[in-house]
């Protein structure tokens, strides 16, 4: 009797596709091997990238912004573009130059900085206003116009500004107007002993930006920002956003309160909380737990209440305190 060995059938393969909070958390990961012991900045930043956001990082030299904007970039395999604010800083520098040539009797664009996934603009307190300007059309309609001719910028594009909040000589205050462009305002702050250990150990002899790779695509933080809008947002917890906003309008302590601009935005940024949680829907603690990173900034306190050193952040905690949150 003789028998024929039949090739071993192959291992089924998996065919099912990484879910939202998948995606989120490798690129959390990712980051955070570069950035120790700042896991809720990191966190922070990713949801801004996934809601298509822009950050406003302020906070002193040398904590590792350049890094973060730069891991951030590499993460979804994405281009770094970087501008340094400078008091002489022009506005071409920004978005790029029309060139002529020669050759071809005709103008040719150079696209400037500004033409990247993930731009890092350092210092950006630091030029004028009318550069400062620049960089407004991009971030609110993601497309810059030279000589006429405008042109798109491409998907995702995020703008990560940096300003130190200790030297104000020189400087030229960003207005309401660009602040409110921005999801979120985060300070990364100083790393805690075992962290910065970590960072001893790690940047001795070459930078951990240069070892990590790309762990998704830009094309999958597209689609990312494209499931938002599923994430069910109830008709009580649109109230509750509501009332939010109007707490704002009618504090004592804020000449100007919440933009319907600010609460589409915190709306937003709440979805990307629930949808990296692994969730389907916002809950209460997803707006409460985001108001902190992105409404102070978009709020102008009265000369009194800066006078007694009432600042924003205190006056966001004092509206969530007083505002009944829904229930069931």
């Amino acid at each position: 009797m003789t028998t024929t060995d039949e090739p071993s059938p192959a291992p089924a393969t998996s065919t099912r596709t990484p879910t939202f909070a998948e995606h989120f958390a490798d690129i959390r990961a990712n980051v955070e091997r570069v950035i120790r012991g700042k896991a809720d900045v990191v966190h922070h930043l990713v949801l801004a990238l996934v809601c298509d956001g822009h950050v406003l990082v302020e906070d002193v030299p040398g904590v590792g912004k350049t890094s973060l904007a730069k891991a951030l970039a590499r993460s979804v395999d994405g281009t770094f573009g970087r501008i340094q604010f400078t008091p002489d800083l022009l506005p071409t520098d920004v978005t790029g130059v029309s060139v002529w040539n020669r050759a071809t009797g005709t103008f040719e664009f150079r696209p400037g900085p500004v033409f990247a996934d993930v731009l890092l603009a350092d210092e950006i307190n630091r030029a004028s206003p009318k550069t400062q300007s620049a960089l407004l059309e991009a971030m609110a309609e993601h497309q810059v116009t030279v000589d006429g001719i405008t042109r798109h910028l491409g998907s995702p594009f995020m703008v990560i500004a940096t300003q130190n909040p200790i030297e104000h000589e020189g400087t030229y205050p960003l207005p309401e107007s660009q602040l409110d462009r921005f999801l979120m305002r985060l300070s990364i702050g100083y790393p805690d002993r075992h962290a910065e250990i970590e960072i001893l150990e790690t940047h001795g002899d070459h930078e951990p930006v240069d070892d990590i790779g790309p762990v998704t695509t830009a094309a999958q933080v597209r689609r990312m920002n494209a499931t938002l809008p599923h994430v069910h947002v109830s008709e009580a917890l649109r109230a509750y956003l509501l009332d939010l906003a109007d707490a704002t309008r009618r504090h004592p302590a804020l000449a100007l309160g919440l933009s319907p601009r600010g609460v589409l935005a915190l709306q937003k940024a709440a979805r990307a909380q629930a949808a990296a949680s692994g969730r389907g829907f916002v809950t209460p603690d997803d707006v409460k737990a985001l108001a902190r990173v992105v409404l102070p900034h978009r709020l102008l306190p009265t000369p009194d209440s800066r006078m007694r050193g009432m600042g924003t952040v205190e006056i966001v905690d004092d509206i969530l305190a007083g505002v009944p949150v829904p229930r069931g």
